[in-house]
């Protein structure tokens, strides 16, 4: 069990948290939820140890350990991915190094023995034998292949490391286990992984997500974060909001009947209070209007942006043909051999691990990237938007957020151009930022904003909800599910492709791919990805028997 007593935190003058009192036990999985800024990975760090708060104390119960994601992904880069992994239970690793020492030992003491001997049962008991099998189950889960469980830290991309720093937090059955965004830069296999391993791991979580299907997946509670304060619900992410919804309902419509109840006895006080054979009733009625009280609603702290693409013209029958398209990248060939035609009422998702693969054909159709064989062709009615998971070189200018969307306005008017900006949250000064300043988050909302203006039939979007909160995240959903065009995107939000796309296409690890016309569920089910998943399995136990 982990508690929180009387926490506050103070940033200056302002109080994040103001004596928050919340018990966490054993068996459940808490989603911490709140709008950006409200305080969720601070939170964290406070029940972490990471953070003291200005006032107030984090209990845990003895003897319990604490697991939480680490956020550093260049503090293990002179380590192997396995030992990465296996000092996510400290004590453990330390004790291994240390026997290992001792017996690496010329001149071994019997005071050596003794203390080996000590290791050695302690190593045993902590089930230290099985530590390596049980991190290369962990890494394998999540997608790290066999081969590179040696590998050094420092020689691996960002995205693996993320999944290795996962399987650290998770290794060695830790007793309470924080969280913060999982999820983020994981592919959606490897969330799906990870769903399973949070619904049966057995002791206590507290995790942060923007991902709205994995918190209804995994979570027990959840705990909201909302004007310095942390309210307990039961039930999962989408009982909360019910709930939420309904608890504010229900405090509306009785203020509504204390309100009637202050106007019927000001009317009568008001008729009758002169008059000396109803001054006693009058009196009565004034000390039980005193009494009556409305409940203080406050408004969530939660800002949701409207996003509505609306094309400036239908689109035709012809959208799009791709013919054998191949891309080979440093001798890997990414997309083999590649075709398929696009109907007038496709929204189609790119799904699974080879994300180099999506991007890869989102460049060659959008025309950033040459295919070495193979061609397309857009219909003459069609016109594209297009959404760059990369979008560095977009953002390196001294332009400012309203000079730069005007560009792509046809409508030359900065107040045109500034109502798209409020849709998406940049009210007032926010317009006159520079867009080499603005975070992840606002560079979303940016680019979003010129999807919106460009008017386009068409939108191609690769992983357009990383760095975007939860109500950001909503507003997108929505705005897809209206969308009346075609849509080409990939997306690790399992909810936004489940509820947009009519058609999924994955691309394999050999290049090729599987095109079905179906929701995202429905192929999860289906024939192919079981023949997937054994093809897989086997393959990664050919390779543990070698």
């Amino acid at each position: 069990m982990i508690s929180a007593n009387n926490i506050t935190l103070r940033l200056g003058k302002k109080a994040l948290f103001e004596e928050v009192n919340i018990k966490f036990t054993e068996g459940n999985c808490y989603g911490l939820i709140g709008a950006n800024g409200a305080g969720k990975s601070t939170f964290l760090k406070i029940l972490s140890g990471q953070l003291e708060p200005t006032n107030g104390d984090v209990f845990i119960t003895p003897g319990q350990r604490l697991s939480f994601l680490q956020q550093d992904h260049f503090k293990y880069d002179e380590h192997t991915v396995l030992d990465t992994v296996i000092m996510g239970n400290q004590r453990l690793y330390d004790i291994r190094n240390e026997k290992d020492a001792i017996y690496m030992k010329e001149d071994f003491s019997d005071e050596d023995g003794i203390r080996a001997s000590e290791l050695e049962a302690e190593f045993a008991d902590m089930d230290g034998w099985n530590a390596e099998s049980d991190a290369a189950m962990l890494l394998n889960g999540l997608g790290i292949p066999t081969e590179d469980h040696e590998t050094i830290m420092k020689d691996l991309p960002g995205a693996l490391k993320v999944k290795i720093l996962l399987a650290q937090a998770l290794f060695g059955n830790p007793d309470i286990l924080l969280l913060d965004e999982p999820t983020n830069h994981l592919d959606l296999d490897a969330i799906a992984w990870l769903e399973e391993f949070l619904i049966n791991f057995e002791n206590t979580v507290i995790v942060v997500s923007h991902d709205r299907y994995f918190l209804n997946k995994v979570c027990t509670n959840i705990a909201d974060i909302d004007y310095g304060k942390i309210q307990l619900y039961a039930g999962n992410y989408d009982f909360w909001y019910e709930s939420s919804q309904l608890l504010v309902k229900q405090m509306k419509e009785a203020n509504k009947k204390k309100e009637e109840k202050i106007k019927e006895l000001q009317e009568f006080i008001s008729r009758f209070s002169a008059n000396a054979s109803k001054s006693k009733q009058a009196t009565s009625r004034k000390r039980a209007l005193e009494k009556i009280q409305l409940d203080e609603i406050r408004p969530s702290s939660r800002k949701y942006p409207y996003i509505d693409f609306r094309p400036s013209r239908d689109i035709g029958n012809e959208v799009l043909i791709v013919e054998n398209i191949s891309k080979t990248i440093d001798g890997v060939k990414i997309l083999d051999n590649i075709s398929f035609i696009l109907g007038h009422d496709d929204k189609v998702a790119f799904v699974g691990g080879n994300e180099l693969a999506k991007t890869t054909f989102f460049k060659i159709i959008t025309g950033e990237l040459e295919p070495d064989e193979g061609t397309f062709k857009w219909g003459v009615t069609t016109s594209q938007s297009y959404f760059p998971k990369d979008n560095t070189q977009i953002f390196d200018t001294d332009l400012i957020i309203v000079d730069w969307l005007t560009q792509f306005s046809e409508i030359k008017d900065a107040t045109y151009v500034r109502g798209f900006l409020g849709r998406m949250l940049f009210a007032g000064e926010d317009g006159i930022k520079k867009m080499r300043v603005l975070s992840g988050g606002e560079k979303v909302r940016v680019l979003l904003s010129r999807m919106m203006i460009e008017a386009s039939n068409v939108l191609i979007l690769d992983e357009p909800t990383d760095h975007l909160d939860m109500e950001s995240i909503t507003a997108l959903n929505n705005g897809l599910i209206k969308f009346p065009g075609v849509i080409l995107f990939s997306s690790r939000d399992h909810q936004v492709v489940e509820t947009t796309a009519n058609r999924i296409i994955e691309f394999l690890p050999d290049g090729s791919m599987i095109d079905k016309i179906t929701t995202y569920d429905e192929y999860l089910a289906s024939d192919e990805m079981a023949r997937k998943r054994s093809v897989y399995s086997m393959s990664a136990t050919d390779e543990e028997d070698n």
